[in-house]
């Protein structure tokens, strides 16, 4: 099974030993994804919809870089500092699928990287 890299300049850099993504035969894994804007460096943390857009966004550039977009994604992980945000992410998160949407855990955990509220990754299929 062939392994490909995955890293566009349009996500935020890993901020430790990962890449934002690996394609693994017709699998793409991609990393947990915070509100980092890849253009500045600068976390969003304005608002918890600001917040999920920018992780939504981050996950995009990684998806178009493998060629792929959300119809592929089949699993998704969401990674919240509390259990009251559901809401809120939810509703940005649905906005950017269309009715099919990827299974899906949500959990809340005690901390996230840089102090974030939100946090996705996510597993694909990939383009053909």
């Amino acid at each position: 099974m062939r392994k490909q890299i995955i890293n566009t300049p349009h996500a935020p850099a890993p901020i430790g030993p990962y890449n934002q993504a690996i394609q693994a035969g017709d699998w793409v894994f991609v990393s947990g994804q915070i509100a980092i804007d890849a253009a500045t460096g600068n976390l969003i943390l304005d608002n918890i919809p600001a917040e999920t857009t920018q992780v939504m966004e981050n996950l995009k550039a990684i998806l178009t870089e493998a060629n792929i977009g959300f119809a592929n994604v089949v699993k998704t992980t969401i990674f919240l500092s509390d259990m009251a945000l559901f809401t809120e992410v939810n509703e940005v998160y649905g906005n950017y699928f269309t009715g099919d949407y990827p299974a899906r855990e949500t959990v809340a955990v005690k901390g996230l990287p840089k102090g974030v509220n939100v946090e996705i990754s996510m597993v694909a299929i990939g383009a053909k």
